[in-house]
């Protein structure tokens, strides 16, 4: 009797084994699978956040009323690489007074001209002395400034849509062409491609 039981308990404690030994096989592949994939995705992931597009969410009304507070963006950072920005485009650079902050403005002058502001009306003369006078229709709180600066090589004149309530070149200076980060690929809400790009229009 004692022997059965001997028998049974060992027959019970080997089949156990046997058991906890599949279930580590059919559980290996599955946690080597997990790995695999996230080894793959943080491959994948971390460069093209970091060279390709990022997520950034406007914070403040500079750029009132074409981004509003709050508004979430994903950012082209791979066109810039290969073409400079254009007149009317949108950009996100690194502040020249404190590069670990990131701003959003409209690009106005580029590299090599000349940027007259009379009344809050905004001349640019190219590099071959030809005028344009800006017309800006997604001005919709205007400030009356009087300014001229001529760009370096490297540098662009930026602006915010709300003049009234924007620091921006007006302020600080130009913005060179290293601290340039990109430009707004995707708006969420309202769902936009491009958004706020007027570079068609000059």
């Amino acid at each position: 009797m004692g022997t059965s039981n001997a028998l049974l308990c060992q027959a019970t404690s080997r089949n156990t084994i046997e058991r906890t030994m599949d279930e580590q096989k059919k559980k290996s592949p599955f946690w080597k699978e997990l790995l695999k994939l996230l080894l793959i995705a943080f491959l994948v992931v971390v460069p093209f956040r970091k060279f390709v597009a990022q997520p950034f969410i406007v914070d403040g009304a500079s750029m009132d009323p074409t981004f509003k507070n709050g508004q979430y963006l994903i950012v082209d950072e791979l066109t810039y690489h290969f073409k400079g920005p254009e007149r009317g485009s949108v950009l996100i650079f690194r502040y020249p007074k404190d590069p670990k902050k990131f701003f959003i403005k409209r690009v106005i002058g580029l590299p090599g001209e000349t940027v007259e502001i009379k009344g809050g009306t905004v001349t640019i003369t190219d590099k071959d002395g030809k005028k344009l006078t800006l017309d800006e229709p997604y001005v919709k709180y205007p400030r009356s400034d009087s300014e001229t600066r001529i760009l370096n090589q490297d540098e662009y004149w930026v602006m915010g849509d709300n003049r009234y309530g924007s620091s921006d070149s007006r302020v600080w200076g130009p913005v060179p062409e290293d601290n340039i980060i990109g430009r707004p690929l995707i708006r969420f809400w309202p769902p936009t491609f491009l958004p706020g790009d007027k570079s068609n229009t000059y």
